[in-house]
């Protein structure tokens, strides 16, 4: 049995600044904004590890480059990469950036998130549990879990 965290010293990244995003000068509120990889990164940048008081972007678990978006396709894909090959949070994580973007996007876009190539011992067994709606369901019909992935997406204020 391991004691402690598999990962006790992560490598910590400053967190880029913070775009303003483009607006169109003729406000219509009934025009659809198209979503962008921006909006999608600015939705889960503040997403805190499970094991460390660290944003995902902090640790370089998500960026800005590993999110595809296309809005007339309703598709968006998050690659993910954990801090080291054995990640035992992983699929928590990858739980965690699903339900975010599920209670942010509109109900018509698929979601698709992956653990990035050769990054984790366990890749396909994490990606297929993270893209199965049953198993997903499943796993947030535990009140326990749910209750760690709502403390991952608290806001922080810091």
């Amino acid at each position: 049995m391991v004691v402690g965290l598999l990962n006790a010293n992560p490598i910590v990244y400053k967190k880029k600044e913070r775009r303003a995003r483009n607006v169109p000068t003729v406000i219509d509120e009934y025009a659809v904004e198209p979503i962008d990889e921006q909006e999608i990164f600015d939705y889960i940048r503040d997403i805190k590890d499970p094991e460390h008081p660290y944003s995902l972007e902090e640790l370089k678990v998500v960026t800005e480059d590993s999110i595809e978006a296309n809005d007339k396709q309703s598709y968006v894909r998050v690659t993910f990469t954990p801090t080291i090959e054995h990640c035992s949070m992983a699929t928590l994580i990858g739980l965690c950036l699903r339900v975010k973007l599920m209670r942010s996007l509109p109900s018509r876009y698929k979601v698709d998130i992956r653990v990035a190539p050769g990054r984790h011992a366990t890749e396909a067994e994490v990606n297929k549990q993270l893209n199965d709606k049953e198993r997903v369901a499943a796993a947030l019909e535990n009140p326990n879990l749910l209750e760690l992935v709502d403390s991952c997406l608290e806001p922080t204020y810091a």
